[in-house]
């Protein structure tokens, strides 16, 4: 039984998807005792979902910075690998703390587990003190007039925004001190977190900079010019009209409310319009309805939204899947954007809706092989973004995109990439086609071909599928459920 006969006395802070010492309110309120221990565990021994490949290069840049900050703060971070329960007991009998903080995560299996540990560590007979951060409004606490939950996404952002009051901001602690007895820490370097054998992280490392000050480094340099045609922009992969925040937010390193207090400041040339900054701020409150919904429907990452797909047609086509994601589909726009996702560990919105479609609606693989691909290959992969994202565009989800808006991979390439600049950089194997045919090179006459030295086939691969029978096929199978 713990010592909570002065609460003040040690305190464990448990960080999670919070990697931040900034706006941090677990943090704030943990710097109120006269020992701080801060915590990150590597958990082990439960059903939570593990993270992905790509996500863990990110972790381990991004507790490389938090461990730093919080070393100059005066209290080391402490690492450690198992169940939380067995972890945090542990953990608090050895530096004889009767408290434990964390920020909360919301929806689903992390949510679930989080209320069940707080019970079991209460009964034990700790505190447990939980705070608010990741988010900008309680997503059990929007409701429809009726009081029940949105299923659309207009009406639910216009009820958050209409009740939207930013909480003030939270400095960073001046100092904290650590416990006598400090428990020992795991080294990051065991977790082995970062590829070797073969090291395919090159890409990511030329173009992330993880951790808290990379986060504000990057809204920075996306408000001094990058917000700046937004609206207009931001669906064109072959420009710079995006934001990049979204790996930042999914691990924490800033927050949504650190995001809009920066639009509030912004001004002057380069800071957008105010219909840039409209349109960007509803994209940080798709991510909002994300959690939204996963707080009301949490078994969204493995089920459908709209439960008349589970009689969906899907194929069971592991060449086409394989196919897809080495970006070898025969499609430009399509095998482009694959690309820059296994290289960079990210891929432009726009051309995420095209592949997604492309992969459930061409080919009609079920959309959970792809969440599952993006969950291992993305930096941002998030738990409510991810599946309700790739619901939305195969048509089971909520506000979902009717399943028969099929994408044209050939036209979307031609209207967002009109000059084949993305195309060119993610596919060079074709980059010597003139923008007349970069984005169907299967009609290029064999002369340009030859110029080109593109033999496809050999040098590019002939389209897996053919658009119009493609569109065909998923038409005649969504017939098969649309009455249900």
């Amino acid at each position: 039984m713990p010592d909570t006969s002065d609460k003040k006395k040690t305190a464990l802070l448990w960080f999670r998807e919070d990697l931040r010492i900034a706006d941090n309110a677990a943090l704030s309120a943990a710097s109120e005792y006269d020992a701080v221990v801060p915590v990150f565990i590597r958990t082990s021994g439960t059903k939570l979902r593990s993270n992905g490949a790509a996500r863990d290069w990110w972790l381990h840049k991004s507790l490389e910075g938090l461990s730093r900050s919080l070393d100059e703060l005066g209290a080391p971070l402490v690492l450690a690998t198992g169940d939380p329960y067995v972890v945090l007991g542990d953990l608090a009998g050895k530096c004889d703390a009767g408290t434990i903080l964390w920020n909360r995560r919301y929806g689903g299996a992390a949510a679930e587990f989080d209320e069940d540990l707080a019970d079991r560590l209460t009964d034990d007979g700790f505190a447990v003190e939980t705070f608010p951060g990741a988010l900008l409004h309680d997503p059990g606490a929007i409701q429809t007039g009726s009081g029940k939950f949105y299923k659309v996404f207009t009406p639910f952002w216009k009820a958050v925004e209409s009740v939207l009051e930013l909480p003030d901001p939270i400095s960073k602690p001046g100092k904290l001190s650590s416990p006598s007895s400090k428990p020992a820490s795991e080294k990051l370097s065991d977790w082995n977190l970062l590829p070797s054998r073969p090291d395919w992280a090159g890409g990511l490392r030329e173009t992330w900079t993880p951790g808290e000050t990379g986060a504000h480094e990057r809204l920075k340099t996306f408000l001094d010019g990058g917000i700046s045609g937004y609206a207009s922009g931001r669906d064109r992969p072959d420009g710079e009209n995006t934001s990049r925040l979204s790996p930042h937010l999914a691990m924490g390193e800033i927050t949504p409310a650190q995001i809009f207090r920066a639009l509030d400041g912004a001004s002057g040339k380069g800071s957008g319009s105010n219909e840039d900054q409209a349109v960007f701020r509803k994209e940080i409150g798709w991510r909002e309805f994300g959690y939204h919904l996963l707080v009301h429907s949490p078994g969204i990452d493995a089920a459908n939204f709209d439960d008349r797909f589970d009689d969906f047609p899907w194929k069971d086509a592991t060449g086409d899947l394989h196919a897809w994601q080495k970006g070898m589909t025969g499609y430009p726009i399509v095998d482009a954007g694959m690309r820059e996702l296994w290289q960079t560990g990210w891929m432009h919105n726009r051309v995420r809706m095209i592949v997604a479609s492309f992969l459930t609606k061409h080919l009609l693989i079920h959309w959970k092989e792809g969440e599952e691909w993006f969950w291992d290959t993305l930096v941002d992969a998030d738990a409510a973004s991810n599946p309700s994202n790739w619901q939305w565009v195969a048509g089971s989800g909520a506000d979902a995109a009717p399943y028969f808006r099929i994408f044209n991979p050939i036209i979307q390439g031609e209207k967002f990439d009109p000059g084949g600049i993305y195309v060119r950089k993610y596919v060079p194997e074709i980059a010597a086609l003139p923008d007349k045919y970069i984005h169907h090179p299967w009609d290029a006459p064999e002369k340009v071909l030859v110029d080109a030295d593109v033999t496809l086939g050999e040098t590019y691969p002939e389209p897996i599928i053919d658009h119009k029978e493609a569109r065909d096929r998923a038409l005649s199978a969504f017939e098969t459920i649309k009455d249900a």
